[in-house]
C-alpha cells in the first residue's frame, strides 16, 4: 500500500492517515480503511530503461516549457515567441482555468531524454540570423531584448520545475525555479546574477546567450524488489554559453556565445544539451518538492511574522477584555441601577444615544452592497486557504489556486445577495431591485473593466498573459450566466426575510452630536485601526508580493491561513474597541465608521505596494508600470471589502449586545 502524502503548510502529511481522518470526520466511518489517493494530475509516473519498458513504466522523459517572465518586466511571453528550438509535432498538455487566466501556456519541447541514459553535447537545432533579412533581424533584436531584461526560462520535467542553483558569497547555495536566457554586460564591474557564473563574460555592451544546458535528473528506486522501476525526484540545470564553431563536431567547450550590441554580420547559434541521471537513496517521490522549497526559504522569518501578529492580538485582546469585563460591565450595572432607583437621573455616556444608535446610515444601499461583496470574498478566501492547507492547491497542481478562487467567487453569489438584501432591508431601504443590480454589477464590473484594460495592454505588447476574446466571453458567461442568477436568488430570499429587530427604539428626531475632540475624530480612528491590522500582515505580505512579482514559489499556506485568522481577530477587536470609544463620546454614526476602521488597512496595503515597487523591483517601461498598479488596485479592492465587512459585523454584534442588556425607558 502506498504511503505517499500531501503537504499541509510546510509539513508533509501521510496520505492514508489524512484520508482516514477526513473520511471519519465527514462520513462518520471511523473504522474505514481505504487505499491512498492522489490528486488529479499529481499521480506518480514510473520510469524504466528502454529495454524494460512496459505499460506501467515509461522510458522516455519529456521536457515541457512554460512562459518566460522577468523581474524587470510585468509582461510574460510564450516560449515560442522567442526564436528558440521548437517542437512542432507534439501536443501541449490541457490547461485549466487558472492557467488560462495567468497566461501559463505550457508546451512541449524538442528536448527528449531516455531514462538513465547519459548524453553529452547533443545538438538540438541551429538558428541562423542575417541582419540584412528584416524578419531575422527582428527575431535577433527580440532575443537580445529578452537577455537585457533578464527573462527567465521555466522548464518542467515530470511536473517538477527544473531549478537552477548557484553558490552565494556566504557559502550558501541559492536555487530558483528558472534560469536566464543569457546575460548582458553594460559595463565591466556591474554584472547581473546571470553573469557571475563565468569569468569569461567580460566584454562591455555584449550579450552572452546560454545556448547549452547541462541537465541533471535524480531518481529514486521505489521498490527494493523491482529495481527496474524508478520515479524522478529532482531536476537541475546548469546553463552554459558555448560558441560552436563547427556544428558537425560539437565539443561543448571553448569561448562563450557572444552577440555584440551592434551586430551587422551573419550569425549562427547552435543549441545543445547534456543530460545525466543520478540515483538518490534519501529523497523519495513523496518529498521531492522539499529540495525546492527548502532552498527558498525563510521559515524563520515566517515564524517571526506569526509571533509579531500574535503579540498584537494579545495586546488588543487585553484592551478589549479590559473594556468589556471592567468598564462596560460597570457601565451596564450603573445604568440599570439608575433606572431602578433614580428615575430622574440624567443619562450620560453611550447609553444617552440609545435612541439614535440604530438610526439607518446615509448611503445605506452602497454600504449593503459592500457588505454583500465582502461576505463573498471572505468565504471565498477562507475556503481557498483551507483547501490549500490540506494540500489540494499545492504548487505542483499549477493553476489550481486561481481556478478554485474564481469558481468559489462565482458560486458564492447566493450568500452575497442574501446578506446585501437583508442589510439593505435593515437600513429601511425599499429599492431592492436597484440594490440587487448594484450588488451584481458594481464591484465585479470594476474588476472586469480593470482586467479588460490590462488585457488590452498585454495584447498590444504581444504578451502570453493576454486573454483571448473567447476567454473574455467565457468570463462574461460565468458572470452573467451563473453569478448574477445566484445573486438574485440570494437577494430574493434576503428581501423576504424579516428585517433585523433593534433592541431599542429609534427616536424620530436625531440627537445633536456634541463637539468632538481631536482623539475622537473619525479619521484618526481609521488610521489607528488600519495600523494595528496592517501590523499583523505586512511581513506575510512581502512573501506574497515576492511570489507574484518576483516569480517565487509560495508554499507556506499553513502560515498564511494562521495569519488570516489573526487578521480577522485583529480587525474585529480593533473595530470594537474604537467603536466603544466613539459611542462614549456620544457619536452614533458608527455604521460607516465601523466599516472604514478595518478597511483602512487597504490604504496601507496600497502604500506598501508602492514602496515595494520602488525599492524591491527593477520594473521598467510604462506598460509594465501600468500593469503593476492595475493589478494592485484589484488586490486593494478585495482587501478593502473583506476587512471592512469583518469590522462592520463585529461592531454590529457588539452594539447589539450592549444595548440589548441595558434597561431603557
Amino acid at each position: 500500500m502506498s504511503t505517499h502524502g500531501f503537504r499541509v503548510g510546510t509539513k508533509l502529511w501521510p496520505a492514508l492517515p489524512g484520508l482516514r481522518w477526513l473520511l471519519g470526520l465527514l462520513l462518520g466511518l471511523q473504522t474505514a480503511r481505504c487505499p491512498a489517493f492522489y490528486l488529479p494530475g499529481l499521480a506518480p509516473v514510473n520510469f524504466c530503461e528502454a529495454n524494460r519498458e512496459t505499460v506501467t513504466c515509461k522510458s522516455s522523459v519529456a521536457l515541457y516549457v512554460n512562459r518566460l517572465d522577468s523581474v524587470e518586466s510585468v509582461l510574460p511571453y510564450e516560449y515560442n515567441t522567442f526564436d528558440f528550438c521548437q517542437d512542432y509535432g507534439k501536443k501541449s498538455p490541457s490547461e485549466n482555468l487558472g492557467q488560462v487566466l495567468f497566461g501559463e501556456k505550457i508546451t512541449s519541447s524538442p528536448y527528449q531524454f531516455s531514462f538513465n541514459k547519459t548524453e553529452t553535447c547533443v545538438k538540438v537545432c541551429v538558428k541562423s540570423y542575417d541582419t540584412a533579412n528584416e524578419d531575422q533581424n527582428k527575431k535577433l533584436a527580440f532575443l537580445k531584448k529578452g537577455i537585457q531584461l533578464n527573462y527567465q526560462h521555466h522548464w518542467i520535467i515530470d511536473n517538477m520545475p527544473v531549478i537552477w542553483c548557484w553558490d552565494m558569497e556566504n557559502g550558501k547555495k541559492y536555487c530558483t525555479p528558472g534560469f536566464p536566457i543569457g546575460c548582458f554586460i553594460t559595463k565591466i564591474g556591474t554584472p547581473k546574477d546571470a553573469c557571475i557564473i563565468s569569468s569569461e563574460f567580460n566584454k562591455s555592451n555584449t550579450f552572452y546567450l546560454f545556448n547549452h544546458v547541462a541537465i541533471t535528473i535524480t531518481y529514486h528506486r521505489e521498490s527494493e524488489t523491482n529495481w527496474g522501476i524508478a520515479r524522478l525526484v529532482s531536476a537541475r540545470v546548469d546553463p552554459k554559453s558555448y560558441k560552436h564553431s563547427d556544428e558537425n563536431c560539437l565539443t561543448c567547450n571553448g569561448p562563450p556565445m557572444e552577440i555584440p550590441g551592434e551586430y551587422t554580420d551573419k550569425l549562427n547559434i547552435t543549441y545543445t544539451y547534456s543530460v545525466t541521471f543520478e540515483e538518490s537513496k534519501n529523497i523519495k517521490w513523496a518529498s521531492r518538492w522539499d529540495y525546492i522549497l527548502e532552498s527558498m526559504p525563510h521559515t524563520n522569518i515566517q515564524w517571526f511574522s506569526i509571533m509579531n501578529s500574535f503579540v498584537i492580538v494579545l495586546f488588543l485582546s487585553g484592551m478589549v477584555a479590559m473594556v468589556i469585563l471592567r468598564t462596560l460591565h460597570r457601565d451596564i450595572m450603573r445604568y440599570n441601577h439608575m433606572n431602578a432607583s433614580e428615575d430622574n437621573q440624567e443619562e450620560f455616556g453611550w447609553k444617552v444615544i440609545h435612541g439614535d444608535v440604530f438610526r439607518p446610515p446615509r448611503n445605506g444601499m452602497l454600504l449593503s452592497v459592500f457588505l454583500g461583496q465582502g461576505i463573498q470574498v471572505l468565504i471565498m478566501t477562507f475556503i481557498t486557504l483551507f483547501l490549500a492547507c490540506l494540500g489540494f492547491l499545492s504548487p505542483a497542481n499549477r493553476g489550481a489556486l486561481m481556478t478554485c478562487t474564481v469558481v468559489l467567487w462565482v458560486l458564492l453569489g447566493t450568500p452575497a445577495g442574501y446578506v446585501s438584501a437583508k442589510m439593505y432591508k435593515t437600513f429601511k431601504g425599499v429599492e431592492w431591485k436597484r440594490n440587487f443590480l448594484l450588488m451584481a454589477l458594481l464591484c465585479p464590473g470594476f474588476v472586469f473593466a480593470d482586467l479588460f484594460i490590462m488585457n488590452l495592454i498585454l495584447w498590444v505588447e504581444g504578451s502570453s498573459a493576454a486573454m483571448s476574446f473567447g476567454t473574455l466571453i467565457g468570463i462574461l458567461a460565468m458572470w452573467f450566466g451563473i453569478s448574477v442568477p445566484l445573486t438574485y436568488f440570494g437577494a430574493y430570499f434576503g428581501r423576504k426575510k424579516k428585517q433585523f429587530r433593534c433592541p431599542v427604539h429609534t427616536n424620530q428626531i436625531p440627537r445633536v452630536i456634541p463637539q468632538q475632540t481631536f482623539f475622537t475624530k473619525p479619521l484618526l480612528g481609521m488610521i489607528i485601526g488600519g495600523i494595528l491590522t496592517f501590523g499583523c500582515i505586512f511581513i506575510q505580505l512581502f512573501f506574497i508580493l515576492n511570489s507574484i512579482w518576483s516569480h517565487q514559489i509560495y508554499f507556506m499556506f499553513g502560515f498564511l491561513f494562521l495569519v488570516f485568522i489573526i487578521l480577522l481577530i485583529t480587525c474585529s477587536e480593533a473595530t470594537v474597541l474604537l467603536c466603544y470609544f466613539h459611542l462614549c463620546a456620544e457619536d452614533y454614526h458608527w455604521w460607516w465608521r465601523a466599516f472604514f476602521t478595518s478597511s483602512f488597512t487597504a490604504v496601507y496595503l496600497f502604500m506598501y505596494a508602492v514602496y515595494y515597487f520602488f525599492t524591491k523591483l527593477q520594473i521598467t517601461g510604462i506598460a509594465s508600470t501600468i500593469l503593476y498598479f492595475g493589478y494592485t488596485m484589484i488586490m486593494v479592492l478585495i482587501f478593502f471589502l473583506f476587512t471592512g465587512t469583518v469590522g462592520f459585523f463585529s461592531c454590529f454584534w457588539f452594539v447589539t449586545k450592549i444595548y440589548g442588556v441595558v434597561k431603557v425607558d
